[in-house]
């Protein structure tokens, strides 16, 4: 497991890697290191590593590869979503596969991106994950727009026949969350726009995911423009 040394900057994206690929460390180590708002905290190379990381630092964006060599990297992504819920958590893998995709964002994952991005492409993707947005890989988005239709209606369904779900009971503190969230405010900053700690942000995005019943903010996103809690 590796420590970057880091640059003298007070405020900067906390980021961790959690990868197997020197390659793909390397390229991404320096492409971060030569950004000056972020700062590369730890990498590590395999499951464990990355469990243990959530233990050492605080982070803001966490990557995670999916094909671990010591088992699956959405352990790591639960875990993180567990741990520190105010962490923005973004996949980087080769699996793009509905299975995998789904079982990441379910696991607490908001972002997915394959790994023919280029590096700096990948700092601009983490910037916006950071700022509140859900970089994900074209193909994939595709994925999930198919799996959301394919779960509304069905051949024996019609429209009018669905079920209509319940609107959440969000108290008015956290609809103001979610609609800062939703134009791309980050935790630290909602604090201070609300006057509140950050810690009580991170308590009323947790109270909004657990009445929603979603993992992330892309799902929360969705599922609040689903029921009418925001504007579609």
């Amino acid at each position: 497991m590796q420590q970057p040394s880091l640059p003298l900057h007070s405020t900067l994206i906390r980021i961790a890697l959690v990868e197997d690929d020197v390659n793909f460390q390397n390229a991404l180590m320096d492409a971060i290191q030569a950004t000056p708002d972020m700062a590369l905290l730890c990498v590590a190379g395999t499951r464990a590593q990355g469990l243990q990381v959530l233990d050492e630092f605080a982070l803001d964006v966490l990557l995670v590869d999916l094909g671990l060599p010591d088992g699956s990297g959405i352990d790591v992504i639960r875990a993180a979503h567990a741990k520190q819920p105010g962490c923005n958590i973004m996949v980087s893998t080769t699996f793009g596969d509905e299975t995998h995709v789904m079982a990441s964002l379910e696991a607490g994952a908001s972002g997915y991106l394959l790994k023919d991005s280029e590096p700096q492409r990948m700092v601009f993707e983490i910037r916006s994950l950071y700022a509140g947005g859900s970089p994900i890989s074209p193909l994939i988005a595709r994925k999930i727009l198919k799996r959301f239709r394919d779960n509304s209606i069905s051949p024996a369904t019609s429209p009018r026949a669905l079920p209509e779900k319940p609107h959440s009971a969000l108290s008015a503190r956290e609809k103001e969350v979610l609609e800062f969230i939703t134009k791309g405010f980050t935790s630290d900053e909602i604090a201070v726009l609300m006057s509140v700690s950050r810690h009580t942000v991170l308590t009323f995005v947790r109270r909004i995911y657990a009445k929603l019943e979603v993992n992330s903010k892309a799902e929360a996103i969705f599922e609040a423009r689903h029921q009418g809690l925001l504007p579609r």
